[in-house]
């Protein structure tokens, strides 16, 4: 298999996914098989109700992954350029719409179709010997699908130095530049983002990860707001804000000096 998928349950119930796209002979490249795993891999998750949050990393720590296959790449024409790239774009998108938040673990490299994938994460965390970078434009093709991510996370001005000269930035450049959330150690990053997730309601999580994509897609900020009115009573259909209100108002009563 070159997608792994491990279960870690939780103990107040469901489970962590980490998913591990396992290509480390081609630097966790992208090909048609790999894709088509990753996507029936990614479906399978989105479809099960107890997951809390997923970790996308790549195998062997040289690279989160390091592009399209440059060899499929090599052999594309008009009629299968659209098909590989659609393919491409609808792996960054199964992250992007994942119904819980997911968690980039960069590890080396993450170039082309790798940082599109990191980018369409809601969080990324880079160990310090990461490189980013966008080098399509230097094999005689232009960065497309979820590059369009980049300018909301970078800025214009950046996106187009990453896009039109295919260099490299290394992680602290990427860090300041607000491509990832943080840099140390991975797994230790990881975790300290996926403490107040896990803490939160997982319902809650669920609908706020809706909203985010309902503002970055609505044709205005009106709608925008509008959407979260309706997400907010959306939050009503469990109990969980009466719960964890109550629980809450109890231990701030409880630590209330007499």
């Amino acid at each position: 298999m070159a997608v792994d998928v491990e279960r870690v349950t939780r103990p107040e119930g469901g489970f962590i996914a980490r998913v591990t796209i396992a290509n480390e002979r081609r630097l966790n490249s992208l090909n048609r098989a790999l894709m088509g795993e990753f996507l029936a891999a990614m479906a399978a998750l989105a479809a099960e109700p107890g997951l809390r949050l997923a970790i996308l990393t790549g195998a062997g720590g040289r690279a989160f992954v390091g592009g399209a296959d440059i060899d499929e790449l090599a052999g594309l024409d008009r009629a299968s350029a659209r098909d590989f790239i659609t393919l491409v774009h609808r792996c960054c998108d199964s992250c992007r719409r994942l119904p819980v938040p997911a968690i980039a673990r960069i590890e080396g490299y993450a170039l082309g179709a790798g940082l599109e994938l990191a980018a369409a994460c809601d969080l990324r965390v880079a160990s310090p010997d990461s490189h980013f970078g966008m080098p399509e434009v230097r094999i005689g093709i232009p960065s497309v699908v979820e590059a369009a991510l980049l300018p909301r996370l970078v800025g214009a001005g950046r996106a187009r130095n990453l896009v039109l000269t295919g260099e490299t930035i290394d992680a602290p450049t990427a860090l300041a530049w607000g491509l990832v959330d943080a840099v140390g150690d991975p797994d230790a990053e990881v975790e300290r983002l996926a403490a107040p997730i896990l803490d939160s309601g997982p319902h809650a999580i669920r609908i706020q990860k809706a909203l985010v994509l309902d503002w970055e897609d609505a044709p205005s900020t009106g709608a925008a707001v509008q959407r979260g009115i309706d997400r907010f009573v959306e939050a009503y259909d469990t109990d969980e804000p009466h719960r964890m209100a109550a629980a809450r108002l109890a231990a701030m009563r409880a630590r209330k000096p007499r």
